[in-house]
């Protein structure tokens, strides 16, 4: 029996453990059989049954609100502030109300302490429940520290620094949700971009519909200014449409007739009616989505580091600080009330807020940044890994160059054969073959004769990565490269040399085992291939390497003008999946970029698989690491450049957060630690990882 599976979105999860204690409750619901919380995304996938108010009272220690859909981010003024933290602001006037006691009644009046009592019940009630609930369960986190360290302070009589390090850390948790609400906006506006209600025509009449009501084949309605709401294939008109929401290009893109089009881009001039060819669900903007919640949910291995670390930290630094309460006044003869003091001083410098949130805030926000620019990072590991390569090997049609080859000459052997019934043969036998280079063939054929009707092809078979044969009529044909065929005659060598030096593909048409024509072929290398070879060499990758099929002379020729410095040519899909495998024991890490296509099992076995064009290619989404959503290289440098400023944040953030708490602790050796700096030193590096974290939100895309 296959269990109901639905997803929620979750309102107020500001930390990872609290998110891991709302996955337990959850699980322990009798309904439920498991459960899944993606901290990133901010969601709880339930498989079972549970209602929403089982789930939110499975959350209410931390008084999360669930939803099916996500709600609208209310704008952050004066009175959502004074209602989401009237408790924080509160207990800070009572706070104030109890120091001016304190000087003027003293600090055992009982004014004074009523006042201090009430600032932290008000200000730390959440905090106080939860943590007193983690004792009893002997569930050891920051709440549970921070419980302890006020409890610890009151009984001492410090009114003071228990009132303080409530507030302080309400003010540090009201930080950290503030910190991953910004960061996860990069995919809630994502969500948003795709219209919820459509115009169609059905029936010859035309209405307005849910976008999850539409069909395949129905016929959309856009008008001049409208974001399209679905993926499909234009019917009729034409028009500018800016793909940006899919791409990350704002330049619009002309689109006629048959032209395909995405949910969430936008129809900049003309009419267009638009036949439906995906469900809501099933559109590239929804896989995007899909992908980038799943990628924040994917850990990278610097935050799975910092998960096991606090896992035993928390546990360390409870022992620490009994360690400090206890062994000096046992074999120092000090005072227990100063070493109490400092021990809970060491509980509340040690908690780990600041540790637990340094990588996920970056991860998240570098992921979202990505897809806004039109980068789809399907988790924190390739983000990671990335940061770290120092060779990138490219493919080179569609990569390097445009993918779209066109025969540059055609030179024939025999002049005086009937060319258009050899030009008729080659088309035949290419119209069988899915290679780009069978597509250029066909397109020069018929631009140079007219073919009257097909003809029949016979004992048709493909050679892989050499070419295609098979008998039209009384005659044996070949189409393919030099490889294809033996005993070349000289001048026909001499031939291919000469085409390759120049850049060319050369391809053999014969006819009988008789060469009679060379196809010279030649790929547009990209405008910007240069500018980008020579950006990533700035930015610190050490090696490019193009992978070719191609002869040694062609690839040597491209590699020269794009800048490449090392080529691997006449490989086959196999052969690239091996030459990986080498410059990975070479470099240590190696990234691969391809067209997601012929090139799988290279991108699979690369550390990192890079796929171009990803916008409506299922492929490329479904077998890359990261896809460049546009068929635009100019993505690659601003990749790696965030990559590697998001991989320096992290090592910056964890850095900051343990080096702020070393400093504060070494305060005990001459006993100045003190609630107060303790405290500050906490919120100190909070703070500090998460603006480091959030400078990754105005990444701009730019890799100088």
């Amino acid at each position: 029996m296959t269990l109901a599976k639905e997803t929620y979105y979750v309102q107020g999860m500001s930390c990872t453990s609290c998110a891991q204690t709302f996955e337990n409750n959850v699980k322990n619901l009798k309904t439920v059989e498991n459960a899944d919380v993606n901290f990133g995304a901010s969601k709880i996938t339930v498989h079972g049954s549970a209602s929403i108010e089982e789930l939110e009272k499975a959350g209410a220690f931390e008084n999360l609100q669930v939803s099916t859909q996500l709600s609208e981010k209310e704008a952050m003024n004066i009175h959502s502030i004074l209602r989401d933290h009237w408790n924080v602001l509160t207990s800070f006037l009572l706070l104030l109300v109890g120091l001016v006691g304190f000087f003027t009644l003293g600090d055992e009046h009982p004014l004074t302490i009523g006042t201090f009592l009430a600032a932290i019940v008000i200000g730390g009630y959440d905090l106080l429940i939860a943590g007193a609930k983690n004792l009893v369960k002997l569930r050891f986190d920051m709440k549970t520290l921070m419980t302890i360290a006020v409890i610890g302070a009151i009984i001492i009589g410090e009114w003071v620094e228990a009132s303080i390090v409530v507030i302080l850390f309400a003010i540090s948790e009201a930080l950290e949700k503030f910190s991953m609400d910004q960061a996860r906006s990069s995919i809630q506006s994502l969500i948003k971009l795709a219209p919820n209600e459509a115009t169609v025509r059905r029936g010859g009449e035309e209405f307005v519909v849910n976008v999850d009501d539409l069909q395949k084949d129905d016929i959309v309605l856009v008008k001049p200014g409208e974001k399209l709401p679905i993926d499909g294939k234009i019917e009729s008109g034409e028009s500018s449409i800016n793909q940006a929401a899919i791409t990350g290009e704002s330049m619009p893109i002309h689109k006629k007739v048959d032209d395909n089009v995405f949910a969430g881009t936008l129809n900049e001039e003309g009419f267009l009616e638009v036949r439906v060819t995906k469900l809501v669900k099933d559109t590239t903007l929804a896989k995007i989505i899909h992908m980038v919640e799943e990628a924040q949910n994917d850990k990278a291995p610097a935050q799975q580091f910092v998960d096991r670390f606090a896992k035993y930290y928390t546990p360390f630094i409870m022992l620490v600080a009994l360690a400090v309460a206890t062994l000096p006044p046992l074999f120092l003869s000090s005072g227990y009330e100063l070493w109490i003091y400092q021990g809970l001083a060491v509980l509340v410098v040690g908690c780990p807020c600041a540790l637990v949130i340094s990588t996920p805030v970056a991860i998240v926000t570098a992921i979202g940044s990505a897809a806004r620019n039109g980068v789809l990072i399907k988790g924190g590991a390739y983000l990671e890994t990335l940061g770290k390569v120092k060779a990138i090997a490219f493919d080179k049609t569609g990569t390097i160059t445009r993918g779209e080859p066109v025969v540059q000459q055609v030179e024939w052997v025999d002049s005086a054969v009937n060319q258009s019934d050899l030009l008729t043969a080659a088309y035949e036998l290419e119209k069988r073959s899915q290679h780009p280079l069978a597509q250029s063939i066909m397109r020069y054929v018929d631009s140079e004769i007219e073919r009257s009707q097909s003809l029949p092809v016979e004992n048709f078979h493909s050679t892989t990565g050499k070419g295609i044969a098979g008998r039209i009529g009384n005659n044996h044909y070949k189409v393919g490269s030099p490889s294809m065929y033996e005993n070349l005659s000289a001048e026909i060598t001499t031939q291919i040399d000469q085409m390759r030096m120049s850049g060319q593909t050369v391809i053999l048409l014969a006819k009988n085992d008789e060469v009679k024509a060379l196809f010279g072929i030649a790929d547009e290398i990209r405008e910007h291939s240069p500018k980008v070879i020579e950006q990533l060499k700035r930015l610190g990758v050490k090696e490019s390497i193009l992978l070719t099929g191609d002869h040694n002379r062609t690839a040597q020729a491209i590699s020269e003008k794009v800048g490449i410095k090392r080529y691997l040519a006449d490989l086959l899909p196999d052969d690239k999946q091996d030459q990986i495998k080498k410059l990975q024991e070479e470099y240590g890490g190696v990234a691969m970029v391809g067209d997601g296509v012929n090139d799988a099992p290279a991108l699979a076995t690369s550390d990192v698989g890079i796929a171009m064009g990803g916008a409506g290619t299922d492929t490329a989404l479904e077998t890359a690491d990261i896809a460049l959503m546009g068929d635009d290289i100019e993505k690659l440098p601003f990749t790696v450049k965030l990559s590697r400023r998001a991989l320096n944040i992290i090592k910056q953030n964890i850095a900051f957060a343990l080096g702020i708490k070393i400093i504060a602790l070494l305060l005990v050796v001459p006993g100045w630690l003190t609630l107060w700096i303790a405290i500050l030193a906490d919120v100190g590096a909070t703070l500090l990882v998460t603006f480091n974290g959030m400078r990754l939100l105005k990444n701009e895309r730019k890799a100088n």
